[in-house]
């Protein structure tokens, strides 16, 4: 199979080389043609010309220019230049004289109208070397360009299918810390036998359905991002009842605007995780807005202080504040530029602030 492509290969150059050859000859042939000479003179004349210039020419294109010229070594280049000019030189100097016999001998006894001098002979000569090696070069950087994009994209694929792993990865560690929460909601309530555990349950099963089939999407519309919010939020008030006080605001949202998902509930689950009070009361403060296209997010805890050192049953198992690392790494791989994150920690109060802007996503 390798075998039939390369002769395929060769022959479709010698081809287009032949038919690049025969052009040339009919070139010569049309500068060259004087007065009353006819064709076959003419073309005779010219192919004592072709043979020098096919030389210098490949001499140009296939060493020169990619041993000397392309890889920086100009000194060496000019230099080798100069030597193929002067013996291309010479040899049409040699090849005109014994074409011009061999053509005036054939026009029977006639004159051969020759009046084109040896320098306007080797400019039409040099043209065509000029010319296919300027083709060369425009190949070669053509080849080099395409070589360079198709690389280019290789990485920015590669690079790409690596951010999309890690955002998987990302997403995969929300889920456990939804859940261990939530779980822990669920077990109070279990042990209280609360008739509230049914509705707490249902709830649990709407938010685990939507981290399902919601979260492997890229986006997700933001109405349906919020509407998971206060889900999670009523199963805080169902927790809490009324040690909770909840001030939760939202501006109107349009119904293209999207967003990625779980991308603000880690904020809001470190609120109602950390922000309880020694006397068992919590404070959160979500308000939401939107202005052109801009998403602004913003959410305020009292803080915890702990009365003893005991863990809750389904206590998650990992270090304090992967959470907020897990969203910083998501927010600089899906909103890359188009977010800024403010986070105060106070004595008595955390607070963060994120801007997402949406039209640039």
């Amino acid at each position: 199979m390798k075998k039939s492509g390369f002769l395929k290969y060769a022959i479709k150059k010698i081809v287009l080389h032949g038919l690049f050859w025969s052009a040339v000859l009919l070139y010569f042939t049309f500068f060259f043609g004087l007065e009353d000479a006819t064709f076959k003179t003419v073309c005779t004349f010219s192919s004592f010309l072709l043979p020098v210039t096919m030389a210098t020419t490949y001499v140009f294109v296939y060493h020169l220019i990619p041993h000397y010229l392309l890889p920086g070594k100009y000194y060496e280049f000019v230099l080798y230049a100069i030597a193929t000019f002067i013996i291309s030189s010479s040899s049409i100097m040699y090849s005109a004289f014994y074409g011009l016999n061999l053509s005036a001998s054939m026009a029977l006894g006639k004159e051969f109208p020759i009046t084109k001098s040896l320098l306007f002979i080797n400019i039409v000569v040099y043209l065509v070397v000029i010319l296919a090696s300027a083709f060369s070069l425009l190949k070669t950087n053509y080849k080099t360009q395409t070589t360079n994009e198709i690389l280019k994209n290789k990485i920015l694929s590669g690079e790409l299918q690596l951010k999309k792993q890690e955002l998987t990865y990302l997403k995969m560690q929300v889920h456990p810390h939804f859940l261990f929460n939530t779980l822990n909601t669920l077990y109070g309530f279990a042990l209280k036998k609360s008739d509230e555990t049914p509705e707490l349950i249902l709830k649990l099963s709407s938010l685990l359905d939507y981290i399902l089939y919601q979260t492997p999407k890229a986006k997700v519309p933001l109405n349906q991002e919020i509407e998971h919010i206060q889900d999670y939020i009523a199963l805080e008030q169902m927790r809490f009842k009324n040690n909770l006080q909840i001030d939760f605001k939202c501006d109107p949202i349009a119904e293209e605007l999207e967003i990625a998902p779980m991308i603000l509930l880690p904020f809001i689950e470190n609120s109602f995780k950390h922000g309880k009070r020694s006397d068992g009361s919590i404070n959160v403060a979500i308000h939401l807005k939107i202005s052109q296209k801009k998403f602004f997010f913003w959410i305020k805890n009292s803080k915890i202080t702990p009365l003893n050192d005991q863990k809750e049953p389904f206590s998650e198992p990992r270090k304090s504040g992967i959470g907020l690392e897990n969203i910083k790494k998501r927010l600089a791989i899906v909103y890359k530029n188009a977010h800024q994150l403010d986070i105060r920690n106070e004595p008595d109060f955390y607070e963060v602030s994120l801007t997402l802007n949406l039209a640039n996503v």
